[in-house]
């Protein structure tokens, strides 16, 4: 897996390469790109796919410890990653996470449409009980690794306090390993994944809601229905609050669309795509 040293540390990524669009997938915490495994092979044929792994706990590399690591950090951390490869007409896609909400804001240079799948918006974070649980867990010593055990355990990963409140259908148990390997093994991840958690603005989202007044390019809204982190009128907010703002509601899945629904997903993103070439 090739990786790439930027300013707060070494990212690793995947590209698959190739002349088409550029779409840029971001994940959210304590996922790595594993969580678009179904969405790539969808889209390569036709597309440059590029699928960062960032510093939200599942991450292999620690990021410098003498460079704060926040959002604010891997909001600059996107839009190096974005400069360095010399990435343009860039499709910037985000679930869980709301990060590319705020580099459209402050880095929309690059950016030719904006997806945001399921997200963190508005005043809200920490996001529904896994959110809160991730909060508690990093503001208490050694609790990010009891944390990391709890949901190790097979019986306990459909819970509505973990990886069950974000899927209708179970994640292959060896993929949720791998999400949890770093913080499970790895004090320095952990040390990381605090810093981060540790440094949210209360107003981060709600400031980069206002900017994307300003985002006048093609943006799609997706939204899962049966979403119990995020709500449900979020996904009608950000739709009307970007200029080119379009929204699209999907049944029968949970925050992460791209394991429920990962065909139906991948087939909304092609045709947004292919529209507004």
């Amino acid at each position: 897996m090739p990786e790439i040293e930027l300013t707060a540390g070494t990212v690793t990524y995947e590209d698959t390469g190739g002349d088409g669009p550029v779409v840029v997938l971001l994940h959210g915490l304590v996922h790595d790109a594993t969580v678009w495994r179904a969405i790539v092979p969808a889209l390569a044929p036709d597309h440059r796919v590029l699928t960062p792994t960032l510093p939200y706990g599942s991450h292999r590399t620690p990021m410098k410890p003498d460079v704060p690591l926040s959002p604010d950090t891997v909001v600059e951390l996107i839009a190096e990653f974005l400069d360095r490869l010399d990435l343009t007409g860039v499709t910037l896609v985000e679930s869980d996470c709301g990060r590319a909400q705020t580099v459209a804001v402050r880095h929309p240079e690059r950016l030719a449409r904006l997806v945001l799948i399921s997200c963190e918006a508005f005043d809200n974070y920490p996001p529904g009980a896994p959110g809160k649980m991730i909060e508690l867990a990093c503001r208490i010593p050694g609790g990010v690794a009891l944390m990391a055990r709890i949901l190790g355990l097979k019986p306990l990963r459909r819970l509505p306090v973990g990886i069950g409140a974000l899927t209708r259908r179970p994640v292959p148990d060896e993929i949720v390993e791998g999400w949890l390997r770093p913080l499970r093994t790895d004090p320095a991840i952990r040390h990381d994944f605090r810093r981060y958690n540790l440094s949210v603005r209360k107003d981060e989202l709600l400031q980069a809601a206002e900017g994307l007044r300003t985002f006048d390019r093609p943006a799609l809204v997706v939204w899962a229905v049966d979403d119990l982190m995020m709500p449900r009128e979020h996904g009608r907010g950000l739709a009307e609050l970007l200029p080119q703002g379009h929204l699209v509601e999907i049944e029968d899945s949970r925050t992460l669309i791209s394991e429920d629904q990962p065909e139906r997903l991948a087939a909304e993103l092609r045709a947004f795509i292919a529209k507004t070439a």
